[in-house]
């Protein structure tokens, strides 16, 4: 093993040189920073990925700091990919990073998929930004695992890698299967999902604001076990390519 993969050791003594080699060759794009994204990000880059792209446009709020790796109580107010970019970097300074400060919209999607990842990890958690990000995916062939809804749900060992044809008693999943059929995708779109029947007590609505009008209640696990479970997805499908 060469020095500069020195960090990937015990990485090497499960997977073999010649796949850590493969994903230092990489380009994965993580689509959010929040509580599936950060730590989706954060097992990419400890993967030994090559090249990422992170897209975020929020900054941290003090009630993300229940369920999001970039939220702390010394941070408010700053930049969350921002602050993942500085951690990911400091994990391994060899990444080639790419960083988009920016609220995902219909108009930038198709820009960003220009740079034709090897794979996207969505965690966008607003419907229409969601659905405009997996249709051009879908098109042009690329890669996607896409994070249902993570919200009013407690029982991390639920949690399973279906097509999205296949998802349940998921009220997010559900709304991007309904609006993807109106493009005519029917199936074809991997996700992360949990069949485990959601939490309705916890609905709120919100302000709006980024496609956004309502959310589910949380706890600290969740999120992160998404993250993980789609960073796995990416990290075997790309080491079998």
């Amino acid at each position: 093993m060469t020095q500069d993969l020195a960090w990937l050791g015990r990485t090497t003594l499960l997977i073999g040189e010649e796949k850590v080699k493969k994903l230092t060759q990489q380009h994965v794009m993580v689509v959010g920073m929040g509580g599936v994204g950060s730590f989706a990000a954060e097992f990419i880059c400890r993967s030994g990925i090559g090249k990422m792209t992170i897209i975020d446009g929020d900054v941290v709020d003090p009630t993300n700091r229940n369920r999001q790796l970039p939220a702390l109580a010394t941070n408010h107010g700053q930049s969350k990919a921002d602050i993942m970019a500085t951690r990911l970097l400091s994990i391994n300074p060899e990444l080639q990073l790419n960083v988009i400060k920016e609220f995902i919209n219909p108009e930038m999607v198709s820009k960003v998929l220009d740079t034709q990842p090897d794979y996207v990890i969505d965690a966008i958690d607003s419907i229409t930004p969601k659905l405009t990000f997996l249709r051009i995916a879908y098109e042009r062939k690329i890669s996607v695992v896409s994070s249902m809804g993570a919200g009013a749900k407690l029982d991390p060992t639920q949690l399973r890698v279906v097509d999205i044809s296949k998802t349940y008693n998921c009220p997010f999943a559900q709304q991007v299967r309904k609006m993807l059929k109106t493009h005519k995708i029917y199936k074809g779109i991997k996700t992360v999902f949990s069949p485990e029947a959601p939490i309705k007590e916890s609905l709120m609505l919100t302000d709006g604001k980024n496609y956004k009008k309502s959310a589910y209640g949380t706890i600290s696990y969740l999120p992160a076990t998404f993250g993980a479970v789609a960073a796995s997805v990416v990290i075997r499908d790309l080491i079998d390519m």
